[in-house]
């Protein structure tokens, strides 16, 4: 497949006196190195990307860079045997609109040691639905299970329900097995959370935690895309050795709390890393989400797809607080 010298990105520009970001033509030779070129049939909007391209977070660690953490494609080049012409495959995290040029443009140049072969089970638009907010709320059960996290111990809860990592963190739990509970400040949008599997929806304005070290359980563990208080609170309430995922900060990246649950309750706390997760821990994630942990509602979940020229206004969208669900971006 011939590559057109030129072809359209999202390009980033940030430096000390100066923003900007849009639509570039540029060239392959343009691109950060890579052993794997794929033309890019999909990718997402995460929050980090609304950060990166608004300026509005200090994500990009060079630039200027194409932006989107996530990518989906078919092969086109490759220097690696493992991946020949034609194959399907997505990249998430791994440094893309951080330290390399991302999945916001037609053609893209990827490190091989990252690059996973699309999973039987997934279509490249599914891949980019789940895209780091679906193998992040996947990691978090993956490490949950592994610390000893059972249906049986009772619900979990998912904060933050509404945004990405939340909507889908509720679908894999149930589909895992799990009964799911949902906390979310949107209150319009407890029926889509019941129609994803939640058990029981609470609003964030109506919860209590109170103030001592240790209050009455209420869960068995919790994905947290919040942090702060919310995380705090949480501590107080899983049930004995409990875990609680930690996800995010959309609310705080500071946390008070005592080391009472820990100590006494055993309760433990799991940091979500996923843009650096081991290679042979991202694959066992991804063969989950096309398996077993496969989320029964993309559709619902993937309430919006753009263009390239559409994604100045889904950041904005994205980081008032008014989005639910996955955006999917269309190459």
């Amino acid at each position: 497949m011939s590559i057109p010298t030129t072809f359209p990105a999202f390009r980033i520009h940030a430096d000390r006196n100066n923003y900007r970001a849009g639509i570039e033509g540029l060239r392959l030779d343009d691109l950060t190195a890579g052993e794997v070129v794929i033309k890019v049939a999909y990718s997402s909007v995460n929050y980090k990307d609304a950060l990166a391209g608004t300026g509005k977070g200090k994500i990009l660690r060079e630039s200027p860079l194409v932006g989107g953490i996530d990518v989906a494609g078919h092969v086109v080049e490759s220097r690696d045997a493992r991946f020949k012409e034609g194959d399907e495959v997505l990249v998430t995290g791994c440094g893309l609109s951080e330290t390399r040029d991302g999945g916001y443009a037609q053609y893209a140049r990827l490190e091989s040691q990252w690059v996973i072969a699309l999973p039987k089970g997934l279509s490249l638009r599914e891949s980019m639905v789940l895209g780091t907010a679906g193998f992040t709320a996947a990691l978090s059960l993956y490490r949950m299970r592994q610390n000893g996290q059972v249906p049986s111990m009772g619900p979990v809860v998912v904060t933050g329900a509404t945004g990405g990592v939340g909507s889908l963190a509720i679908d894999i739990l149930t589909r895992a097995g799990f009964e799911a509970h949902a906390i979310s400040g949107k209150l319009e949008r407890f029926d889509d959370l019941i129609a994803l599997g939640a058990k029981q929806c609470i609003s964030r304005k109506d919860l209590y935690w109170g103030q001592r070290p240790l209050e009455t359980s209420r869960w068995a563990g919790a994905i947290d895309n919040v942090g702060g208080e919310m995380l705090a609170g949480l501590t107080r309430v899983i049930h004995p050795y409990g875990n609680i995922a930690s996800c995010g900060l959309a609310a705080d990246a500071a946390l008070a709390t005592t080391v009472m649950p820990f100590i006494l309750r055993g309760v433990s706390l799991l940091g979500i890393a996923s843009a650096g997760t081991a290679r042979d821990i991202r694959d066992a994630v991804w063969q989950h989400l096309a398996g077993e942990w496969k989320p029964a509602h993309l559709d619902k979940i993937a309430t919006r797809e753009v263009g390239l020229d559409g994604l100045p206004e889904v950041f904005e969208t994205m980081l008032a607080g008014d989005s639910f669900g996955r955006t999917v971006v269309r190459l």
